[in-house]
């Protein structure tokens, strides 16, 4: 840039005089309101640099504020690096090019499809659903195929893992919840496969989520929800007389084992009442000879004190049990050649005279030989 010499020595000039006539040397005059006014008046910009001036005001200011929903959150970066997670609501920034916000829904419940397509549409632009059903092609325990159709609900938990730690969270999601269901599908038989559908897609859940953890994903699994279970149409026939026939096979073990709940029972009740008869027959068998013999051992006790008592005693005691048993009844004498009758030893006799006179002999003290 060339300077005007003469020009800036003129104006020196002029501001000396100034100066001097005014105030004296070493007294500047301040600018009056007026000057400083008319200069404000004679100040004019350019149009196209005010503009730039607007445009350039409006973009800072927008840069610098910025609204955080109430269902997100925003994942701030200073120079491209993680600086800060901001609240819902107005925050404030760095201007663009120093700070930039990514917004995250962490309270939205988002939803991957495998093995058919819905045909709703969806506003998250996170869904996919070009899924075929070559996806729900899978083996199970037994060595069937079977159709499984799922859904994975989640729901974002750590903004920063989401967004920093994987470069595709969607697709290691697809990957390994497509992984799990395999895992859990091919430890079941088909049977279970189609009646248990919960219990897979729990099961199914937990794995998932633990695998998320580890690939730090920072996705939390909110539920599995299985869709209806069948086999490929070309073998449903077959494999539904298989199951008519697994399932009259179950009716008649179910029959057997009732006739055999009913028979067994009925067979140890017998025997245990048999059982019980025997016991109580030998019980009442022992007690008996227990008393016979404490009986026996107390007349041997009386025979013992008084010998000719006890068997003159027992003697008329065998008599009153053995003459009504008798019909006639006669008395030999060895000097007698011939049997003559000598006593009516009737029932009636025995009853009216014999049994009495015994009775009354044996309630006496002594006995006559």
């Amino acid at each position: 840039m060339n300077w005007d010499w003469d020009k800036l020595r003129d104006k020196q000039e002029q501001y000396e005089k100034r100066r001097s006539s005014e105030g004296g040397p070493g007294m500047p005059t301040p600018p009056q309101i007026d000057e400083i006014v008319s200069k404000f008046k004679n100040f004019k910009l350019p149009g196209g640099l005010l503009m730039l001036l607007i445009i350039f005001f409006l973009f800072f200011g927008s840069s610098i504020f910025f609204t955080v929903a109430i269902d997100e959150v925003g994942v701030i970066q200073r120079f491209g690096k993680y600086s800060r997670i901001s609240q819902p609501g107005l925050n404030f920034k760095l201007p663009s090019g120093i700070e930039k916000v990514t917004k995250v829904k962490i309270k939205r419940v988002y939803k991957e499809e495998f093995g058919f397509t819905s045909g709703q549409e969806d506003s998250d632009p996170r869904v996919n659903n070009e899924n075929t059903e070559a996806v729900a092609f899978m083996m199970t325990g037994d060595l069937n195929v079977a159709i499984v159709p799922w859904i994975v609900q989640y729901r974002i938990s750590d903004p920063y893992n989401y967004l920093f730690k994987v470069e595709d969270v969607n697709a290691i999601l697809r990957d390994m919840a497509e992984a799990t269901m395999r895992t859990i599908v091919g430890d079941r038989s088909i049977n279970e496969v189609i009646s248990k559908r919960e219990e897979i897609a729990i099961a199914a859940r937990e794995l998932l989520q633990t695998e998320m953890i580890q690939a730090e994903t920072g996705i939390q699994i909110v539920t599995i929800e299985m869709k209806k279970t069948n086999v490929p149409e070309p073998v449903q026939p077959s494999f539904n007389e298989v199951n008519e026939a697994v399932q009259e096979r179950e009716q008649l073990i179910y029959k057997a084992k009732e006739e055999y709940n009913k028979a067994i029972p009925a067979a140890k009740g017998e025997a245990q009442r048999v059982i019980k008869d025997a016991e109580g027959y030998a019980l009442d068998r022992v007690n008996r000879a227990m008393g016979d013999a404490s009986r026996f051992t107390s007349v041997y006790q009386e025979y013992v004190k008084a010998k000719d008592v006890t068997e003159t005693r027992l003697y008329l005691e065998a008599m009153l049990e053995i003459i009504p048993r008798i019909g006639k009844k006669y008395v030999l004498d060895s000097g007698q050649k011939n049997l003559l009758p000598l006593l009516n030893m009737g029932e009636a006799a025995v009853s009216s005279s014999t049994v009495p006179a015994a009775r009354d002999f044996l309630k006496g003290n002594e006995v006559v030989k």
